[in-house]
């Protein structure tokens, strides 16, 4: 899916039959962590105890060893997923046709289905001004229902991103999977992103609109980001907000999945990628 394909507006309808159709895209593996108890692959054996049902019995080890043994089975580990969605201000910036929010609201959708799939229950937090934090559920209905409550913006919004993962990180009782979308423009992100990730597992959406890369021939001029106020001095073929190589190596480094996503390109191939090898890499370095 190209972000240019999309309409600069999309209708209830069409927002819906977008994330279905991204959610088929996204869709990945089941966890890599397991547990024994009552599945459908074969773990191992363990000696009889009182309550266990008589149906499991493993006769083969129980004739070998003239006790009673009881079979288990290794069954998957359902993760709950927490979508923190950044609707602030800037998200709304765009000099394309589909802007951040957009793509995130989009994002949240697509990766929230593609979760439910695999009977993660999904959680979702607004990551700015507005009190949206809705606990985990595997109801799709439900979903859609914050979907669309954080696709209404307002463009008066202060990102409060660094604050909402904190307040995530105090409240979660189990190992999660945590996907912030954001164009990280809160300075105080990037160290709340590795403390949570000390004890979930992170995965990072990087949004950003091409104009934010630089104006080709503006000269010199200066400017003020209008969410967080920060005033900066810059060159029109410069990068106005910090620089990404310098955040990738950061979060990576932290052993935090991050990818970096321009609204004027494809992001579905890159998007999958990350989420059928998310794990596998910078483990080490956790």
């Amino acid at each position: 899916m190209h972000p240019g394909e999309l309409p600069a507006e999309l209708t209830e309808q069409d927002f819906e039959i977008a994330v279905r159709k991204l959610a088929d895209d996204l869709r990945y593996g089941p966890d890599p962590s397991r547990y024994v108890g009552s599945g459908i692959d074969y773990a191992q054996s363990r000696p009889f105890a009182q309550g266990d049902p008589i149906k499991d019995i493993d006769w083969r080890v129980t004739a070998r060893t003239g006790r009673y043994h009881v079979k288990e089975y290794e069954v998957l580990k359902s993760t709950p997923v927490y979508l923190v969605v950044d609707t602030s201000a800037s998200m709304a910036f765009s000099s394309q046709a589909t802007s951040k929010h957009v793509l995130a609201t989009l994002l949240a959708g697509g990766l929230g289905i593609a979760s439910l799939a695999r009977l993660s229950p999904v959680g979702v937090l607004d990551a700015a001004e507005r009190d949206l934090h809705f606990q985990p559920s595997l109801s799709r209905a439900r979903l859609f229902q914050w979907l669309h409550e954080l696709r209404h913006r307002r463009f008066d919004e202060k990102t409060q991103l660094a604050k909402r993962l904190e307040q995530l990180g105090e409240l979660l009782p189990v190992r999660s999977l945590v996907i912030t979308i954001s164009d990280l423009h809160d300075p105080a992100a990037i160290a709340a992103v590795k403390k949570v990730a000390q004890r979930h597992d992170m995965i990072v959406l990087h949004l950003e609109d091409p104009a934010e890369q630089g104006l080709a021939g503006g000269g010199i001029f200066r400017g003020q980001e209008a969410e967080t106020g920060r005033q900066f001095v810059a060159h029109g073929r410069t990068r106005w907000f910090g620089e990404e190589r310098s955040v990738d190596r950061d979060l990576r480094g932290a052993g935090i999945d991050y990818l970096h996503l321009s609204t004027d390109k494809p992001f579905v191939p890159a998007v999958r990628r990350l989420m059928m090898n998310r794990g596998q890499m910078h483990r080490n370095a956790r």
